[in-house]
């Protein structure tokens, strides 16, 4: 099946669909220990980064997720992976997510403008009215991400989602609507 996912990129950062045939780029970087601390998601060793894949690429066929690779231009090198999910045709909300890169990726600005494809994306070529984000409430890193984007903290689910280690966090949930980005 093709890919409906779009290439997004910038002079910084590309983002090309998730496929089994490019994945393997990111076994480097998803091996990194403790990587994905605060999601659910298992994606550590080659196996469990397969079946990661493999779910993204379902939920793509069924137009709940645009899953994407990310390459760091400046590097020439593959970083990691996000995705728009949870999209919902009917309401114009999507959540952007599953977002990881690799250590030495984080801090450079990699990530923002990658978040910063996929909201113009979202709100101006898709025609959404809302891009949600949801982070675990320790995720202190990442909570300060998105408020730099403009998103706001809408509120808290408490103990909501076990993560790989059993802990039950509680998530964050935040919101940026269109005429907010604009």
């Amino acid at each position: 099946m093709k890919s409906f996912s779009p290439i997004l990129e910038n002079d910084f950062v590309k983002l090309a669909p998730l496929s089994m045939s490019n994945y393997h780029h990111l076994l480097p970087i998803a091996g990194q220990e403790k990587l994905v601390q605060y999601s659910p998601s298992d994606i550590e060793t080659p196996e469990a980064l397969k079946k990661y894949v493999e779910q993204a690429l379902e939920k793509e066929r069924n137009f709940t997720a645009m899953p994407f690779i990310i390459y760091d231009k400046r590097n020439n090198k593959y970083a990691g992976s996000s995705r728009f999910m949870n999209i919902d045709q009917k309401n114009k909300v999507l959540e952007i997510g599953s977002t990881w890169i690799g250590r030495e990726f984080q801090g450079t600005g990699l990530n923002g403008q990658a978040k910063l494809l996929m909201l113009n994306y979202a709100f101006n070529e898709m025609h959404f009215e809302k891009v949600e984000f949801r982070i675990d409430e320790r995720n202190i890193q990442s909570r300060k991400a998105v408020e730099k984007l403009g998103a706001k903290l809408e509120g808290i689910l408490r103990r909501n989602v076990y993560l790989l280690d059993g802990f039950k966090r509680n998530t964050c949930c935040y919101g940026l609507l269109k005429e907010e980005w604009s």
